[in-house]
C-alpha cells in the first residue's frame, strides 16, 4: 500500500511540474498566455492531491487544515486558469496580473506542501 501511495505522490509532483513548467516557459519567452498544458497539469495535481488527502496507508494523522488550504489555493489556480483561458479566447489576450497570479499561486501551493509541517 505504501508503494502505491508513493506512486501517487510521484504523479502529483509530475502534475505540479507540468503546470509550473508550462507557466515558466511562457513567462521566460514573454508570452502572457494560458496554455492547455497548464490546465492538464492542474487537473493531474488536483486528482492526485485529492487521492493523497484520503487516509489510506498511513500510520499518522493527516493535517486537514493544510489540506484545506492547499485545496483552496488549487481552486484559486483553477479559477484563474478558467478565467484566463476564457478571456484569452474572447479578446485574444490575457491580463498580465492574471498570468502572474497563476504562477505565484502555483509556487505558493508547492511552498505550503514543503514548508508547512
Amino acid at each position: 500500500m505504501e508503494i502505491l501511495r508513493h506512486l501517487v505522490v510521484l504523479v502529483h509532483l509530475v502534475g505540479f511540474a507540468v503546470l509550473f513548467g508550462a507557466w515558466a516557459v511562457e513567462a521566460v519567452s514573454r508570452r502572457i498566455r494560458v496554455t492547455r498544458l497548464m490546465s492538464i497539469g492542474m487537473v493531474i495535481a488536483a486528482v492526485t492531491g485529492l487521492a493523497l488527502a484520503a487516509p489510506w496507508g498511513v500510520e499518522y494523522d493527516l493535517n486537514y487544515v493544510k489540506i484545506g488550504v492547499k485545496l483552496g489555493v488549487l481552486l484559486a489556480i483553477g479559477a484563474a486558469l478558467g478565467i484566463g483561458s476564457a478571456r484569452q479566447r474572447r479578446t485574444g489576450g490575457l491580463p498580465p496580473a492574471l498570468f502572474w497570479l497563476i504562477g505565484t499561486l502555483t509556487l505558493a501551493n508547492a511552498a505550503i506542501a514543503v514548508l508547512w509541517r
